[in-house]
């Protein structure tokens, strides 16, 4: 029986900030395109995946749907991030995407460009800026994360970015904050300031005697052109988020509007970095009230998790919610190789209570399978791990790692999970294993001359959490795995390990009784390994 697992995609794909779109029949996901080790975001041109609605276990790759190089802007900015892709009113599809230079610099101060296709799988062709009546280029806001709907015949465009410079207590006029949104957003004083002089273009009543901001969240509607600006820019939500239901989890990034029935939920990226939120409203233009986090790549918020004990590195997120056949589902993306740059689709299963509430989601390693993976008589890659920590994963916002913690890496056509060291624990969620005898791991010591090694330049953004410096003196000299069934329960069985630097299979007996179970590996041992594989004897 054929089994999907997070990522769903390839090993070797990395498609981040996914925006999944059912055409006809199949389900797309559009996306940045990260590098498989890379130093920056989304160093590759755009390419898709999509799949039967009615088989999710079976993704086909589309090809390269449009490149970097077809963009005017190119090469002064050489990278494209976080687009999205919708049906317009003529049946042609129309691709919405911003470009930028290493490490997102300049992805503020550019326009939304437009891209068209006959096909939901391209190949796109250019097709100019989003731009006002009169020919000038729309510039209002912050271009930044586009995403657009076709609600019922009308055109809207979302976008935008949020710091919370101008609600901090010490902020004025005339103070580093304003010389920050000028840099980062490649602005005059006059510009930025120009937005403070009027009042809030939210229609919330909770704006009302505000002043406006060059920040948040906005919406536009377009021509049936698909370029043209019909309805001018304005706030979704307010800026200011003190007070409203949205102070603790105050919009970021990654703006993605879906409609639910006559309900609008708009997903989107917290301050928190690591988190899907969502809010609704009845309107697609205002009135929306903060529902709350959909899945947080390190699980934090889930059943009460502190961020200090979260699951994994974290880091950005993007995605959205859609609906396929009958079910409701999240996609996000993951973090690997110790880095913001190499981030891996996967999704889970979500519901939509009778109220319109969404309960946050687990992360798990079965995602899409519509159910637990089967277990007896199946190996799978060690890097489907919806777990991986040392105990104190870093928070890793625009940065690469070169200090040493467990990671998802990889070496020429090899992946795995790289840099284990003592107290490391590897989570698998769930598998239904039936008539379960044994597990075999394929593993090896870490070594000079196998261990991944990134040779790019190191990147620390400022909201970087430092790496713990970690002693192993105390460690086992031979090393070992204990297997539980939950994360604090009880070991049911251990595999030693030898001093062998080549890939080698160890196994044990374990007594697992039928049902429906979690996998769990902690490694103990003072000496760092890498985990290939695991299968179900």
């Amino acid at each position: 029986m054929q089994q999907i697992f997070n990522p769903f995609l390839p090993l070797n794909e990395y498609i981040p900030d996914g925006e999944p779109h059912v055409f006809d029949g199949r389900v797309y996901i559009y996306g940045s395109h990260d590098r498989e080790g890379g130093y920056t975001f989304c160093m590759d041109d755009y390419v898709t995946y999509s799949a039967d609605i009615n088989d999710l276990k079976n993704w086909r790759y589309e090809g390269v749907i449009f490149k970097a190089s077809q963009d005017p802007d190119y090469p002064q900015k050489k990278y494209m991030y976080a687009p999205d892709v919708v049906r317009g009113n003529d049946g042609k599809y129309y691709l919405y995407y911003c470009m930028s230079g290493d490490y997102g610099v300049g992805g503020y101060t550019g326009s939304i460009h437009v891209a068209v296709s006959d096909s939901p799988k391209g190949p796109f062709t250019f097709l100019g800026e989003v731009k006002y009546p009169d020919g000038r280029t729309m510039m209002d806001y912050v271009c930044f994360d586009p995403a657009a709907i076709n609600d019922d015949g009308e055109i809207r465009l979302y976008y935008g970015t949020q710091y919370d410079f101008e609600e901090r207590e010490d902020f004025t006029l005339e103070s580093r904050y304003v010389t920050s949104e000028m840099d980062m957003f490649g602005r005059t004083k006059e510009d930025i300031l120009s937005y403070l002089d009027k009042p809030e273009s939210c229609k919330d009543e909770h704006c009302q005697n505000q002043a406006d901001s060059i920040m948040g969240t906005v919406m536009l509607t377009l021509e049936d052109d698909m370029l043209t600006v019909k309805e001018a820019p304005h706030h979704i939500i307010p800026y200011r988020t003190k007070g409203t239901s949205f102070e603790a989890h105050p919009f970021f990034e990654a703006s993605s509007m879906r409609k639910v029935g006559n309900t609008y939920y708009f997903v989107y990226s917290s301050m928190q970095n690591h988190e899907l939120c969502y809010a609704t409203s009845k309107f697609p233009d205002r009135g929306f009230t903060f529902g709350g986090t959909i899945v947080s790549n390190g699980d934090i918020g889930f059943e009460g998790r502190k961020e200090k004990d979260k699951h994994n590195m974290t880091g950005t997120t993007h995605g959205s919610i859609i609906q396929i056949g009958e079910k409701w589902y999240v996609f996000y993306h993951r973090l690997t190789h110790k880095s913001d740059y190499s981030r891996q689709a996967c999704a889970q299963e979500i519901t939509i209570a009778k109220d319109g509430s969404i309960a946050q989601v687990e992360i798990t390693s079965c995602g899409l399978n519509g159910g637990p993976l089967m277990a007896k008589g199946y190996t799978y890659p060690a890097p489907i791990s919806c777990i991986l920590s040392n105990g104190h994963m870093p928070h890793g916002c625009n940065s690469i790692y070169k200090e040493s913690f467990p990671n998802v890496n990889h070496l020429q056509n090899e992946r795995f999970i790289a840099e284990i060291c003592d107290g490391t624990l590897i989570g698998y969620k769930y598998f239904d294993m039936q008539n379960v005898s044994g597990l075999r791991l394929t593993w090896r010591l870490e070594t000079e001359k196998n261990k991944p090694v990134y040779d790019g330049p190191e990147r620390k953004d400022e909201r970087t959490t430092p790496i713990v410096t970690e002693s192993f003196e105390n460690a086992p000299e031979t090393g070992y795995f204990t297997i539980a069934l939950s994360e604090n329960g009880d070991s049911i069985g251990t595999i030693t390990l030898s001093d062998c630097e080549d890939w080698t299979e160890s196994t044990a007996s374990l007594p697992i009784p039928d049902g429906v179970h979690a996998l769990f590996l902690t490694y103990h041992g003072k000496h760092r390994v890498q985990l290939k594989e695991f299968a179900f004897l």
